[in-house]
């Protein structure tokens, strides 16, 4: 497993007067068939010390090591949030305006604790957050600290609106699959139709999300 540093963040800063803030951000859920699409942030700064060594793109990671990583998160992020879009805005606006909607919330949060970002560093090659506070960087979330903290902080929350989901809805079996497309789900939906958190706008190969 590669091991994430800040060196990015810190290059990043440079340009910026001390104490300035950088968020660095990445997205969960973006190809699930149910449930939110989310967008984790982790905020660091120059003074931000190197990150714990559990820190790591969270798809690198099994579920308990992800649980084990978010107190280290929190106790060396200098602020963490995760917004999210909803399936029906998912439908109504598309993904990429759901991207934005969902990262433009949880920048609220952290920027109501730490004043106006000074930059963001997005994971790809693509600005979906629309803001020209942006660097993208691709493959951020297994190299950059402040993303891949990012990434597991969305992943451990969003993961558990999903096994809360179905207590409600329990035969999509989202406590396992948290709302991704899997053989299991798929028969699920032509066996019982869709649920509320399903995205009835998604043209999916054997399902029928209408």
């Amino acid at each position: 497993m590669t091991r994430v540093t800040l060196d990015q963040e810190r290059a990043i800063l440079n340009h910026f007067p001390p104490g300035t803030a950088l968020a660095g951000m990445d997205e969960v859920g973006r190809g699930s068939l149910a449930g939110p699409v989310g967008v984790g942030v982790a905020v660091v700064t120059a003074l931000t010390p190197d990150p714990p060594g559990i820190i790591a793109d969270s798809k690198a990671l099994s579920a308990a090591r992800r649980h084990e990583a978010i107190g280290e998160i929190h106790a060396w992020a200098a602020v963490t949030s995760v917004g999210y879009a909803s399936s029906q805005e998912i439908d109504e606006w598309g993904m990429t305006r759901a991207l934005r909607i969902a990262g433009s919330r949880a920048l609220v949060v952290v920027e109501k604790q730490m004043g106006a970002m000074g930059a963001i560093l997005l994971d790809g090659s693509h600005n979906w957050l629309g803001d020209d506070r942006v660097t993208l960087q691709v493959k951020a979330d297994q190299q950059c600290a402040s993303v891949a903290a990012a990434s597991i902080v969305a992943k451990v929350d969003r993961d558990a609106l999903m096994v809360d989901a179905a207590r409600e809805y329990p035969e999509y079996g989202w406590e396992r699959n948290k709302g991704y497309g899997t053989a299991v789900h798929r028969q699920a939906i032509r066996e019982h139709g869709l649920s509320p958190h399903h995205r009835r706008s998604w043209r999916i190969s054997g399902v029928n999300l209408q």
